[in-house]
């Protein structure tokens, strides 16, 4: 099987998560500048088998598109010309930071560590993959 990528998209940076190649978990990969994303992709992809790739859908609470949403539909549609042979979906990624951060606190990291913004980014995306497993194994 093939692995599956996600991206927690930002700005400035971008944090990114895997599974395995059996999809059964997923772990943190690193944390890009953003500027830098499709390169590193395009690096990674060609060592590594990727299947479908999830993209973090930024929303706020109450359902409503964030100031990110447009910065991600481009980056998706650029996705999708380029690479059309890897699928690329969106999923929602409303409370990753909180939940980053929770689970920073939980595993009993420094505050100083929690600060570090590419931990939170890479640990969201991690998030955003593993909730997005959860939903397929639902269905």
């Amino acid at each position: 099987m093939a692995r599956i990528l996600s991206i927690d998209y930002g700005k400035k940076r971008t944090g990114l998560a895997v599974t395995d190649p059996l999809q059964i978990i997923a772990g943190g990969l690193v944390t890009v500048d953003t500027s830098l994303l499709l390169d590193y992709l395009n690096s990674y992809i060609q060592k590594e088998q990727v299947e479908r790739i999830v993209v973090g859908e930024p929303r706020q609470s109450d359902g409503s598109p964030s100031e990110n949403m447009i910065r991600v539909q481009q980056f998706v549609s650029r996705w999708r010309k380029v690479h059309p042979e890897i699928p690329i979906v969106l999923y929602d990624e409303r409370f990753t930071s909180v939940l980053a951060h929770r689970a920073m606190i939980d595993g009993g990291l420094r505050k100083k560590t929690r600060q570090n913004k590419a931990l939170v980014d890479e640990i969201s995306a991690t998030i955003i993959l593993q909730g997005y497993l959860e939903s397929i194994r639902k269905r």
